[in-house]
């Protein structure tokens, strides 16, 4: 799929925009809500029903469901292989994840499948790009890739185990969504020199 570049800048903003969202959501109402734990309590607890700023916590998976599934056709301009259809699965699966909250009139499982979803899908996004990357020659990116993938996926599978479960999810999200904010960044900084080289060799035509 072929984006001209500043459509690709654009759609490139939601890795940016939609993690920061989200993050800020978490990290700020955890504070306001009384006896919630970070290292023990999940972040779909704040926007549970009968949270007080559940639709502010909504608002941010909101954010984040969409921002993934634009960056996904940035990423997938601009990488071979699926990592862009696992950032998409991602941003689908938390929306799912906004639309059945915990405490709802819904069956909790149906919450529990989406999260599931999503966290496969977010550690799957990075370990999807290593090889890709490997190929074109990037192997720091690649290594950075598969790192990521790997503290993301080991994270939210320890969520299962127990104790310090808030705690692993919240490494496991970030991992993922910090590789996710770094590729977005990597994307609109070189579809930026692009265009400009592109700018520049109009301009010598010209004249």
């Amino acid at each position: 799929m072929e984006h001209p570049p500043q459509r690709r800048r654009l759609a490139a903003l939601g890795g940016v925009v939609g993690p920061a969202v989200f993050v800020t959501a978490w990290a700020l109402l955890g504070r306001r809500l009384p006896g919630y734990s970070p290292v023990d309590d999940a972040i779909s607890r704040l926007a549970a029903g009968g949270a007080p700023d559940r639709y502010v916590m909504t608002a941010g998976l909101v954010a984040l469901g969409t921002g993934l599934p634009l960056y996904g056709s940035a990423l997938r301009a601009t990488l071979s292989g699926p990592a862009w259809a696992c950032a998409t699965a991602t941003g689908l699966a938390t929306l799912g994840v906004a639309s059945f909250p915990l405490g709802s009139p819904t069956p909790d499982r149906i919450h529990g499948v989406f999260a599931g979803i999503g966290y496969a899908t977010l550690a799957a996004t990075p370990l999807a790009a290593a090889a890709p990357l490997a190929r074109s020659g990037r192997t720091g990116w690649a290594r950075l890739s598969a790192a990521a993938g790997l503290v993301s996926g080991a994270s939210l599978l320890a969520t299962v185990a127990g104790p310090g479960s808030g705690l692993f999810q919240r490494l496991g999200l970030t991992a993922g969504h910090a590789w996710v904010v770094a590729s977005a960044l990597d994307i609109l900084r070189t579809t930026g020199q692009g265009a400009t080289r592109a700018g520049r060799q109009a301009g010598g035509r010209r004249h």
